[in-house]
């Protein structure tokens, strides 16, 4: 699959270049794609939630009431989850949200949602670039020729660019990762996935193609 190489104009240079299909036209895996963006969110999670049992609450222990006579139900404990202040039964407790993916799933997830993109054309290539210094107002400028700055849009860098990243770290539309940070719900999360050039080579050695 040949695509277009654009500039920072929003303009053809020109030049293309090749989206291998072995990443960019595999056959989808639905399921492959839902156990990742399940496992990343899940890992998002703090799991910090806590209520108290009944063993936890802080109250008398002296019993309420005799255990014959009053006609009512026997009570022990004030701390009965059935009485107001008691402790909570089957609440929830702190836990870990996490799972284990095998890594193929993982790479096939991450190749399914590439080729979703590609098949709709949400895939743009765009020449290398950069900043003298955090410019939100040039980055703005680049969105808008690329005609994604009302889209929710990824863009792709194949290192690390701290002027990059902080150009954009304002935008609400656009996000900013390199290719060793892409996963599957990022790609299926932006409408618009933009590859600067040394990206795309840098995605086929991490895919080791």
């Amino acid at each position: 699959m040949e695509i277009a190489i654009l500039n920072t104009a929003g303009k053809e240079t020109g030049r293309s270049i090749e989206l291998v299909d072995s990443i960019y036209a595999v056959e989808p895996s639905d399921h492959a794609i839902y156990l990742d963006v399940k496992q990343y969110l899940g890992n998002q999670r703090q799991g910090t939630h806590k209520s108290k049992e009944r063993g936890e609450i802080t109250g008398s222990t002296r019993k309420l009431k005799k255990q014959k006579g009053t006609g009512t139900a026997r009570a022990g404990s004030i701390k009965s989850p059935i009485f107001r202040g008691g402790g909570r039964a089957f609440g929830p407790q702190p836990r870990n949200y996490g799972f284990k993916l095998n890594k193929k799933l993982k790479t096939l997830a991450r190749k399914s949602a590439l080729s979703y993109k590609a098949k709709s054309d949400d895939i743009l290539v765009v020449e290398d670039f950069n900043f003298e210094g955090p410019k939100t107002r040039e980055f703005v400028a680049i969105q808008n020729n690329l005609q994604v700055a009302d889209k929710k849009s990824l863009i792709v860098l194949s290192e690390a660019n701290k002027n990059i990243y902080l150009s954009s770290r304002n935008l609400q539309n656009a996000e900013v990762l390199t290719t060793s940070e892409l996963s599957t719900y990022k790609i299926m999360h932006a409408k618009k996935v933009v590859f600067v050039e040394s990206s795309v080579k840098a995605l086929e050695e991490m895919f080791k193609i």
